[in-house]
């Protein structure tokens, strides 16, 4: 999405109402979207796909700021996503953001997907890094668990199979082996949680907040649940992340 600016969803929930980005074709996930996504990219698979992919823009009648230049490319199967990718980045350093993604945005409801990004050449680890203070905002969390499952979202496949007992509603979760969670000035290993939410990426708001890990594939899972409750779109505003991948030491 070269420029993509619509109407934003329901501040208090997430859910596009008005202004509404469809993407959708027999046998495939359908993709809806709203608000701002300049830059974002998605990879949809139509491997299964015989009918025509239909893409359309639900437009209220509410005289609103809106913008969209969209560029299609039609991938060889030699250079397509890994399998359950909706987007998929390569090379070495990049930023990742969650759909919508602005100062004065709030993060989609009903998103279940995995963000991939391809392990470089001579590359072992790989550093996820908050974009700015703000940039990690998604939903307090609520101290009840709350059981998962793969059916609920966007349809675009679970991020991993047999969910544990959570306490956060809406999360992101990244891959973990024994992993380090480092901080500046702290030279030992520290705990990585596969699950995130909250107002900070990192254990107990501690900054400046970097995540190292070696577990490939390198992976980031998005679960953002349906629009069952209200909440404070200041809480909501999702995620940007800055990765950087590390050569294997000598």
């Amino acid at each position: 999405m070269v420029r993509k600016n619509s109407g934003q969803p329901n501040r208090k929930t997430g859910e596009c109402q008005e202004d509404i980005f469809l993407m959708k074709a027999e046998n495939a996930s359908t993709l809806k979207i709203c608000g701002y996504n300049s830059g974002q990219h998605v990879y949809y698979d139509v491997e299964n796909v015989d009918e025509p992919i239909r893409i359309s823009m639900n437009l209220s009648k509410k005289a609103v700021s809106r913008l969209w230049e969209i560029k299609i490319v039609q991938v060889p199967f030699s250079q397509r996503a890994p399998v359950g990718c909706l987007q998929y980045y390569q090379g070495k350093t990049g930023v990742i953001q969650t759909m919508n993604f602005a100062d004065n945005g709030r993060h989609l409801t009903n998103q279940d997907y995995e963000v991939c990004i391809r392990q470089e050449d001579g590359v072992c680890n790989i550093v996820y890094e908050p974009c700015h203070e703000n940039a990690f905002r998604i939903s307090p969390n609520n101290g009840v668990d709350h059981s998962t499952d793969g059916d609920i979202g966007s349809g675009f496949g679970s991020i991993s199979e047999g969910r544990e007992m959570e306490t956060c509603d809406d999360k992101i979760t990244l891959p973990c082996d024994s992993d380090d969670l480092i901080m500046m000035g702290n030279q030992g290993v520290g705990y990585c949680k596969m699950v995130h939410c909250g107002n900070s990426l990192c254990p107990n708001g501690e900054t400046p907040c970097r995540i190292e890990s070696s577990a490939t594939p390198f992976v980031i899972g998005v679960y953002f649940g349906p629009s069952a409750r209200e909440e404070s779109p200041e809480d909501n505003l999702g995620m940007c992340l800055t990765y950087e991948q590390l050569p294997c030491s000598m």
